[in-house]
Formats: structure tokens, C-alpha cells, sequence
């Protein structure tokens, strides 16, 4: 594997004292600094495969979640507030950011905010979408949509809200979008770790049934038409802990990540520790209507490959119970790596061994102790006709640098899009990177 050397540069040694090259005169939105206590910016190694090269396309520019490609070479970015990181802002003029290389040097010189915090009061969020000239995007409980006309890539016109009343309350605040002609599909993440009766607490027996599923842990499906208000009937598929990642294959089939659940180590007399930082497997599921993916009655074993039953309902780590019925995952990947986002490969410019195939970005474990922490890198997973075709290879690593833990690890892979060139581009939301990943 190739080892590229990047080097992320203070603002000042590129003449720019925000961060955001090229601005217009309008826009004199400071970008906010990396977060207090994280790893000092500096030098971190990228390895990628043979023929790939990784340049940063943008820098500091906040909590950069997921990532979306426009029209022109348009790249746009949802930034968020993080409720549980005070020291992290949106920056005042906006939590969206349009952003283009103008001069074709592989670097945005025209950076742009957009949905002022000041007018809306958000604190921005995570998902964002693009179907033809209409761009989605998640702002706090509202999924909120603007229209984009002529070559500006940034809208002129203030956002019609399409669905409200979405749940932020307990964990799993952020929601993930994917959009096509006729739906607007939302990830409604669980508010609790497995539905216990008392949250995360050792030996806390689970709620069955579990009435949450009526309302979280799923993915919801909506209309184009503004005004929606989320509730139950809405919802499409059921049984998903956290949807990091949404995307479309190239047949329309939608597809999810998601995490899986944690804590399994507080059932000692089941689990040891090295079991309980390995399972259970972090997911790439194929979205069918009215699907029922386990959670929280079940979690997907790597080694047994199959779903079991969850301690707290009864499991004894091997038997599938009531978990036979659900649908098993597409793929499965390493315990509490945390994949955030998910892209199929559909451009020319990379070997065609990467056609088809998904992208995932980790945004790295925070409970595998006493095991080292892992994640915090993207993979690649070859895909046929819808169907993995083998095992999965880490594509780009490196970003944490040498702390491989949530507060100090340099980047933290958050976002995917493939350009309109067809170069992957990758965001962190702890430093507010995004990377230009290409092939020769």
C-alpha cells in the first residue's frame, strides 16, 4: 500500500488568515479553530493503494460532517454543532458551505457559507442530499430544502422546510439523507444503546417489546412535498440501532450502514473482554420496505455469521431465537468501528475493479478497551449486481495520526461523495478537512 505524506498547514502559511481561500466579498465568515484539546494539526500519513494520490481539497471549516457532489464540481458540506462538544460552533455564516475549484489546481479557492445560524437558529446537522437542482439538508429537527439556479452554486432564496418534528432528545441526534426522484429517505436513530430499562446500565434487562422501535431506530420515509410532519406511519424500515450511512446503488436499491450496538462486556458472566470489544459487527445492510434488521432483540455475530439474541433478551451468545426471522447484513465489518458514510463507486476514474463497489467511512471506536481503539479510515467493498463479492480492504488510513482515540485523534473520517470528475473526496468533522483522493 502507498503512503502519501500530507501535510495540513496552518492557516497562515497559506497567506490566509481563515482557512477559506477565495471567498467572496460578501462572505466574512471565519471559520472556527480545531477543537481545544484535540492532537495539534500538523503532519498525518495517508496510505492508499497504488496510483492513488490525496491532496487536501479544503481545511478548517468546522464540525464537516457529510458531504455531497453538485453540478460544476460543486462540492457541499453539512457542518454540526455537536450537542456534547461545547468547544465545537458553526461558524455565523452558515452550516452549509458550497465549495469549488475554480482554477483546477485540486484545492476550493471559492468557499461559501450558506443557511446563516443567525436567521434559523440552527446549529446545523449532518445529512445532505442533492436531487437535480434541489439540495436537502438536516438542520437540528427539520429536514429543509433550498433550490439551486444558474451557476451560483449558492441558493438565493431562503429554505422551504419539508419535514419537521424529527427526534433529537437521547443518543443519536444526527440524520443521514438520501433523496431520490419521488422519496426523502431519514435516519431516526435509536435513543438508547439496546432498549434496556435503565440505559447502559450492567444487567439492566431489555424493554419487550421494545416501544421505541415505533418511533426511532429506523429508517423513515417522506414525500418531496413541503410541510410534512414526521411521525410513525412514516416510517420505512425498522430495526436499525443507527443509520450512519444512506446511499442509492446503481439499480435505485437503497443501502444503510450501521453501528452496532454496544456494551456487551457488561454481561461478564457471557462475555469476556476481548469478545466484547470484538462483537458485535458493524453492518452494510440492502433497505427493503417494512424490513426488520434485529435491533435490539438481536446483533449480527462476524464468526457465527448470523444474527443472535441479544443478552438482554434472553441471548446466551449463540442461539438465534427470534432473530432467524430478521434480514441479515450485505457485509459486516470490524466491532464499534462507527461507519458514518457510505458511497458506491460510480465514476470512470478509478481501475475497474472499484465499479460498483461501497466506500465506508469509520469514524473510529471509542469502546474496544482494554483492546486498542480502532477504525478511523475508509474501506472499500467489492460489489456485484447489489451482493458483496468479497472481503473488504481498507482503501485510506492515517487519518487519527498517532492517537487512535475520539478526543486526539488528528481527523476523523465523517462524509463521502464521488465527484463529478470522479475522484472520491472524504471529510473529518474534528478538524473540518476535506480530501481530493484521485488515480493516474
Amino acid at each position: 500500500m502507498k503512503t502519501v505524506l500530507l501535510i495540513v498547514a496552518a492557516s497562515a502559511a497559506l497567506g490566509c488568515s481563515n482557512g477559506e481561500r477565495g471567498r467572496s466579498a460578501s462572505d466574512t465568515t471565519r471559520a472556527d479553530p480545531a477543537r481545544s484539546g484535540a492532537a495539534s494539526s500538523g503532519q498525518v500519513q495517508l496510505k492508499l493503494p497504488p496510483g492513488f494520490t490525496a491532496t487536501v481539497f479544503a481545511e478548517n471549516l468546522g464540525s464537516t460532517r457529510h458531504i455531497t457532489a453538485g453540478p460544476g464540481g460543486t462540492i457541499y458540506a453539512n457542518t454540526w454543532n455537536s450537542p456534547y462538544d461545547t468547544t465545537r460552533r458553526v461558524p455565523s455564516g452558515g452550516y452549509l458551505i458550497a465549495l469549488r475549484d475554480t482554477n483546477s489546481d485540486g484545492r476550493a479557492d471559492d468557499i461559501r457559507r450558506f443557511g446563516s445560524t443567525h436567521e434559523s437558529g440552527s446549529k446545523g446537522g449532518t445529512g445532505i442530499a442533492l436531487n437535480g437542482n434541489e439540495l436537502y439538508a438536516e438542520a437540528d429537527s427539520t429536514i429543509v430544502r433550498y433550490r439551486l439556479s444558474g451557476s451560483d452554486p449558492v441558493p438565493s432564496g431562503k429554505p422551504e422546510v419539508i419535514v419537521s418534528g424529527v427526534p433529537t432528545k437521547g443518543g443519536h441526534p444526527m440524520h443521514p439523507i438520501a433523496v431520490d426522484s419521488r422519496n426523502l429517505f431519514v435516519t431516526i436513530g435509536s435513543a438508547t444503546n439496546a432498549c434496556q430499562v435503565k440505559d447502559r446500565q450492567a444487567g439492566s434487562k431489555g424493554r419487550d417489546p421494545c416501544v421505541e422501535l415505533e418511533k426511532r431506530a429506523g429508517i423513515w420515509r417522506f414525500s418531496h412535498q413541503p410541510g410534512q410532519r414526521y411521525g410513525p406511519s412514516q416510517r420505512y424500515a425498522t430495526g436499525i440501532r443507527n443509520a450512519g450511512g444512506l446511499a442509492f446503488y446503481s439499480d435505485g436499491t437503497l443501502y444503510s450502514t450501521q453501528h452496532g450496538r454496544d456494551q456487551l462486556g457488561d454481561w461478564t458472566k457471557l462475555y469476556n473482554p476481548k469478545e466484547a470489544a470484538n462483537l458485535p459487527a458493524e453492518e452494510l445492510l440492502r433497505i427493503r420496505q417494512g424490513g426488520d434488521y434485529g435491533w435490539p432483540y438481536c446483533y449480527y455475530d462476524p464468526t457465527l455469521k448470523r444474527l443472535v439474541l441479544a443478552p438482554e433478551y434472553g441471548g446466551d451468545k449463540k442461539t438465534p431465537g427470534r432473530c432467524a426471522s430478521k434480514l441479515d447484513p450485505v457485509a459486516a465489518f470490524p466491532a464499534h468501528w462507527a461507519p458514518n458514510a457510505l458511497a458506491f463507486y460510480n465514476g470512470s476514474m478509478f481501475p475497474k475493479e472499484y465499479q460498483g463497489g461501497a466506500f465506508i467511512a469509520f469514524h473510529g471506536s471509542w469502546n474496544r478497551a482494554p483492546e486498542p481503539q480502532e477504525g478511523y479510515n475508509v474501506v472499500f467493498q467489492p460489489m456485484a449486481q447489489g451482493t458483496a463479492t468479497g472481503e473488504y480492504r481498507v482503501f485510506a488510513d492515517g487519518f487519527a495520526g498517532n492517537a487512535k482515540d475520539p478526543g486526539n485523534a488528528t481527523h476523523r473520517p465523517a462524509g463521502l461523495t464521488v465527484g463529478a470528475d470522479g475522484a472520491l473526496y472524504i471529510s473529518d468533522d474534528q478538524r473540518g478537512t476535506i480530501w481530493r483522493v484521485s488515480y493516474k
